[in-house]
């Protein structure tokens, strides 16, 4: 457990013309739930990218190094078995004309869907089951993904990720254009996976998605990391209204933090 999960030093990655992160030193320990919080255009998504590795750093002359669980190089099928990345890219490209059961049995394939030459084993029937189970999604298993609500393809979505039993869920915006009864639910689950043993690593511009099991908040601004520490003093007024760029008001009630 001494090696970290995520491990960034002096990571910088560049976008056409436009640098998006700027040396980005962050480490994150296993077993450990983080908030990476930060305004839109802030570089959050281009840092999720950049650990599932369809983004690469900028090679430059100073010494930079982008490791996950002490190493550089990943197989992306390996790394699946470590990481599940939930991000609005995949619910995209996931809401399709393919049944639910179907659409969490291909997590383990890595396709959209199960096709002719996919050899489905029992026991990956067993575990794609177990999973919509522990999401309280079974009767979503025959329902094509494009006639679900946004929160019944997000946590369909969420259990194709978690096939592999990872280590670490990576949450890009998870509550984008969710409903209050949906968001409601979905960080229920989030609560119940950190319960679990699962880290959860969530990047968002929302506050309240902050469950009470995360302990530690980085907040990103203009590609660069602003402010990283425990929950509570990151989370006031003076941080959040400097990396807003507005006056802000916090609210913490039951555990989670709101903003006036």
């Amino acid at each position: 457990m001494s090696v970290p999960l995520i491990q960034f030093e002096n990571v910088t990655i560049q976008r056409n013309d436009r640098i998006v992160l700027d040396q980005i030193d962050l480490s994150i320990a296993q077993g450990e739930h983080v908030a990476i919080l930060g305004p839109n255009g802030s570089g959050k998504s281009t840092l999720i990218k950049v650990i599932s590795r369809e983004l690469y750093p900028l090679l430059k002359e100073e010494r930079w190094s982008l490791q996950i669980l002490g190493r550089d190089r990943w197989h992306l099928f390996e790394l699946r078995n470590h990481l599940g990345i939930v991000s609005n890219d995949w619910m995209q490209m996931c809401t399709r004309d393919f049944a639910g059961f179907e659409m969490v049995l291909s997590g383990f394939f890595g396709s959209i869907g199960i096709w002719p030459n996919h050899t489905v084993t029992a026991e990956m029937e067993r575990k794609a089951r177990e999973v919509m189970t522990l999401l309280e999604i079974e009767h979503l298993a025959g329902r094509n993904t494009d006639e679900m609500s946004s929160g019944e393809a997000r946590r369909i979505l969420i259990a194709r990720a978690l096939v592999h039993d990872p280590q670490a869920l990576v949450l890009d915006e998870p509550t984008s254009s969710l409903d209050l009864h949906a968001t409601y639910e979905l960080r229920e689950i989030f609560r119940k996976l950190a319960r679990k043993g699962i880290s959860i690593i969530m990047v968002t511009h929302h506050l309240p998605d902050i469950i009470p099991e995360i302990s530690r908040v980085v907040l990103i601004r203009n590609g660069r990391v602003f402010c990283d520490g425990p929950k509570d003093q990151v989370i006031h007024s003076g941080t959040l209204s400097g990396l807003f760029g507005i006056p802000v008001e916090v609210l913490e009630r039951n555990g989670y933090y709101h903003v006036l």
